[in-house]
């Protein structure tokens, strides 16, 4: 029986509409962005077995190279739920910037990790913040592995003087998923506030994105 065949409360689009998102299981939600199953196959059971192959709904939503893993997941479907994960992603980023200062690692965990966490390769990049610790705006500025000769201290100035940020908060990914700080985190992280310091810019923090929850360099007094 397709979904069309249920009864219409039951059916994903409409048990939304009617009850609200809460009501839906990842599946179900999932089965909305999907609009359509295949020859034998639901939405929802699509949805389910996206969920099963991935390992997990942040795991689907980290690796959107999964989307083409599975049968019928073709190139409209994939679309759909990668820009829904975009729409959730800068969603998190208006928050953050509607946010009258931010005042501890919570307040920008949450965006960072969204925009950091799901990437393949070492991303290096910066919060930058007025004086009064509102956002001016988020910039990835390097790629590649995390040490003193990939990050280049004048360009974080530059780059700190264009925005004209008065305290600044950096952010890099480990795409293994570990967030213990590295010793080339705690020397880059040195060295940039030494440079910083020099043109009047507070480096906050420094947040370590990976699996679970980010780690602030500066609540283990590493800064």
């Amino acid at each position: 029986m397709s979904i069309r065949e249920w009864p219409e409360l039951e059916r994903p689009r409409e048990k939304l509409l009617a009850r609200g998102c809460s009501a839906l299981s990842d599946a179900e939600l999932i089965a909305v962005l999907l609009g359509s199953g295949i020859p034998g196959k639901d939405a929802i059971t699509l949805g389910r077995e996206l969920l099963t192959s991935s390992g997990g709904l942040h795991a689907l939503l980290a690796d959107p190279a999964q989307y083409t893993r599975l049968r019928g997941i073709g190139p409209a479907k994939r679309a759909r739920l990668i820009a829904a994960l975009e729409l959730a992603r800068r969603s998190l980023g208006e928050q953050l910037s509607e946010r009258a200062t931010l005042s501890n690692p919570r307040d920008s965990g949450a965006f960072l990790h969204a925009r950091l966490r799901h990437l393949p390769y070492e991303v290096f990049a910066c919060l930058f913040l007025d004086a009064r610790h509102r956002v001016i705006t988020f910039e990835e500025l390097f790629r590649g592995s995390i040490d003193q000769a990939s990050i280049h201290p004048r360009e974080v100035v530059r780059a700190c003087l264009k925005h004209n940020a008065a305290a600044v908060i950096l952010a890099h990914n480990h795409p293994s998923g570990v967030t213990e700080p590295s010793p080339a985190d705690r020397d880059i992280t040195h060295e940039l506030r030494s440079a910083l310091s020099l043109v009047d810019v507070r480096v906050l923090d420094h947040l370590v994105i990976g699996h679970g929850e980010p780690v602030s360099m500066a609540a283990l007094g590493m800064l």
